[in-house]
């Protein structure tokens, strides 16, 4: 009996097989114009044929032969583009509830938040994103559900819980003692915080952050003084790169910033009171920016109705003019950037509103578009995957009805979207 099953499940295997060969289909975009990120340039009448979620072939001024099962995307009066890409999101977190209701939230409760919030930022064009910090493995669980098609969303690189010290930024500091309550990423100690990161990994974190500074929304915490000592932070980035996973580093203030440069950190978040030393020191060793110079006029805007503490709403005044000068100055100065918002501190979807930001502060449009596709696949080490519309690329392709480097704010419209060669937005 059992060698008949096994004979019966061969047969169906090859059946399947059959079956789905012949129903293999490719799938062929055209349009006004394709954007090359890489040169800027802009290219008429593109032809993208899509074979599995893969980019098999581009072509221009030509019209595809279609058989049976193929299909033509046809999109006569827009601009293709790579899907975007956002370095620092944090999916659970919502800005419209008070710091006080999400305290009572549970782990499954922020995982359906994130799942909501997952397919909006997908839908507002952003293919891929980062996400550096989520209690209870929430996101990753949110990232597996994608990847299995149990629901829609971007591609993740999922951090876990941040790493930070006892009482630092990525603790939990709004409880009262007798609770005895301490967040899960917190680790004191070269050996303790190489446990953590092994911690994080076993549950299937895709990157690591830590907290190497004060920050502006925990409470106690002061944005510029450092926490991590150098040890601690050169053995978590030791053990995240001997597993091959990028660090990042949530760093406001200078000694922070730069202790966690010369720790070997993958990229430096906010790096809001940025020096010469500190640039150069990035520059030396080819540490990424990701600088989130667009969520200060929503906190101070929103911030108080959201429930945000008079204490945070400070330090955001304190950071906000210091981060966009040295966004300036990091620019001027040839440092690797990436596009990194940290979503959740505005709503979800509205990623792209940091473009003109970043135009405004001293990039070009091409100089914002290149971070938010090229370089952040460069950060992720998947640059031979995505970031460009390319032959052997991911199908990760959204469309623009203007051309962007002459009006970037388009892109916080987009009126197409394709993951992995899936349309999710027409």
């Amino acid at each position: 009996m059992i060698k008949i099953k096994k004979h019966l499940l061969t047969t169906s295997i090859a059946l399947l097989s059959l079956t789905s060969a012949s129903a293999l289909a490719t799938t062929y975009i055209s349009a006004k114009a394709l954007l090359d990120v890489k040169t800027g340039e802009l290219k008429a009448n593109p032809l993208i044929a899509i074979d599995e979620g893969v980019i098999s072939q581009i072509q221009f001024n030509k019209k595809p032969t279609l058989t049976t099962n193929d299909e033509l995307i046809n999109l006569p009066e827009l601009t293709l583009m790579p899907g975007l890409m956002d370095m620092h999101v944090h999916l659970t977190s919502d800005p419209t509830v008070s710091r006080s209701e999400r305290i009572g939230q549970s782990v499954p409760r922020m995982a359906i938040k994130a799942s909501y919030f997952a397919k909006k930022t997908l839908e507002a064009g952003f293919t891929t994103v980062r996400n550096l910090g989520a209690e209870g493995f929430s996101v990753i669980a949110v990232r597996d559900g994608i990847n299995a098609g149990d629901i829609i969303g971007p591609r993740i690189w999922a951090a876990g819980p941040s790493l930070g010290i006892t009482g630092g930024h990525c603790d939990n500091n709004r409880l009262p003692p007798e609770m005895k309550y301490t967040a899960s990423g917190v680790a004191d100690g070269p050996w303790a915080v190489r446990i953590k990161v092994r911690e994080n990994i076993k549950y299937g974190a895709n990157a690591i952050k830590l907290c190497a500074t004060g920050g502006v929304f925990s409470k106690g915490t002061k944005v510029g003084i450092q926490q991590y000592a150098f040890e601690e932070m050169k053995a978590i980035v030791d053990e995240a790169h001997m597993r091959e996973l990028p660090v990042a580093a949530h760093a406001h203030g200078t000694n922070g910033i730069k202790t966690a440069i010369k720790a070997g950190v993958d990229s430096v978040e906010h790096a809001s009171f940025l020096d010469d030393e500190a640039i150069a020191l990035a520059k030396e060793h080819g540490t990424w920016l990701s600088m989130d110079i667009y969520n200060t006029e929503y906190t101070l805007s929103f911030g108080e109705q959201n429930g945000v503490d008079e204490e945070n709403l400070n330090k955001e005044r304190l950071v906000s003019k210091k981060q966009r000068d040295s966004f300036k100055r990091a620019v001027e100065a040839g440092v690797n950037m990436v596009f990194g918002t940290d979503a959740a501190i505005y709503p979800h979807g509205d990623n792209a509103k940091q473009f003109s930001r970043m135009v405004e502060f001293g990039m070009s449009e091409l100089q914002a578009i290149q971070a938010a596709t090229i370089n952040s696949a460069k950060l992720l080490k998947a640059d031979k995957q995505l970031g460009q519309i390319k032959t052997g690329f991911a199908a990760d392709i959204i469309a623009v009805s203007a051309n962007p480097l002459k009006n970037i704010s388009t892109l916080e419209q987009i009126p197409f979207v394709m993951k992995a060669g899936v349309v999710y937005k027409q």
